[in-house]
């Protein structure tokens, strides 16, 4: 019986994606790379636990879970985190952001300063610019007072990214356009916090490090893993937590990697996808005349 591995999720490093593995594996994920892995026969997927520590129960969790933790797990993650509101007296700084996604998609998130941008990357955002620097509460106000008068969102469906990636414009320019707009919006908002340093709007683009250029348009997403399943194919883009693998006949179809972790996997030949996949809905497209 071939080795079962598990996946505990992909990072952004300086040179790029990395799949994680429990025990401290790391593979680096460069273009074209043939990205192929089973999913054990007869298993299931278990709960990864929270905040280093394993599930003491080791729950099963749904296939189309995107966390891989049980209820009281995923409680437990997140009540330690900056989203939950809970750690008020954090001292480090944060940065408030705006990111871009694809048209009409722009959202405004907070980030530790000292984690660069590792949460844009991360996000899959395409085009992202700083708006101010200062502590968690005044960044929190920030972010609070652009949703309230400006009506920006904090946070953008992966579906949506996914569905607009093989159709950005072409220039950075034109991909920073909104993001500009909306920066100067924002710093003429009276009431910022005073403790909340305004930044410069500098417009920071993503296409050439996820690989988005030329990239063709996917047919589907990977709905869920299965026990006995397999997902392989070429890699040809990475954005945030998806990649999009270009498979034998099947055109394009992107993987979530969330939804890999909790799975024991096995090595696979082959170049194919038999695990289940949600289909795109075709582009509408402008008819140019009735027949």
């Amino acid at each position: 019986m071939a080795q079962a591995w598990k996946c505990s999720g992909l990072r952004w490093s300086a040179d790029g994606p990395v799949l994680l593995w429990d025990g401290g594996r790391r593979s680096a994920l460069t273009w074209g790379k043939r990205v192929a892995f089973g999913v054990a026969e007869g298993g299931g997927r278990t709960c990864v636990g929270a905040r280093g520590h394993p599930c003491p129960v080791r729950a099963a969790v749904s296939g189309r879970s995107t966390g891989a933790r049980c209820e009281e797990c995923a409680r437990l993650d997140r009540a330690h985190s900056v989203a939950a509101d809970t750690l008020a007296d954090d001292p480090r700084p944060y940065r408030v952001y705006l990111a871009w996604f694809g048209p009409g998609m722009v959202k405004v998130g907070i980030t530790a300063e000292e984690r660069g941008s590792a949460r844009l990357l991360e996000q899959g955002a395409v085009c992202f610019s700083w708006l101010g620097t200062g502590p968690l509460m005044a960044a929190r106000r920030t972010e609070e007072l652009l949703r309230a008068a400006l009506g920006v969102p904090d946070r953008i469906p992966y579906a949506e990214k996914r569905a607009v990636r093989a159709r950005l414009p072409g220039s950075a320019a034109e991909r920073a356009a909104e993001v500009t707009e909306l920066h100067g919006r924002a710093v003429a908002l009276g009431g910022w916090p005073e403790s909340l340093a305004p930044a410069p709007c500098r417009p920071v683009d993503h296409v050439d490090t996820f690989g988005l250029t030329d990239l063709p348009a996917a047919v589907g997403e990977v709905a869920e893993l299965a026990a006995g399943g397999m997902v392989s194919g070429r890699l040809v883009a990475a954005a945030g937590p998806d990649l999009h693998l270009a498979t034998g006949s099947g055109g394009a179809v992107v993987l979530d990697t969330r939804l890999i972790t909790g799975w024991e996997l096995v090595p696979a030949e082959g170049e194919q996808v038999t695990v289940p996949v949600r289909q795109f809905k075709a582009s509408p497209s402008v008819q140019s005349g009735l027949f």
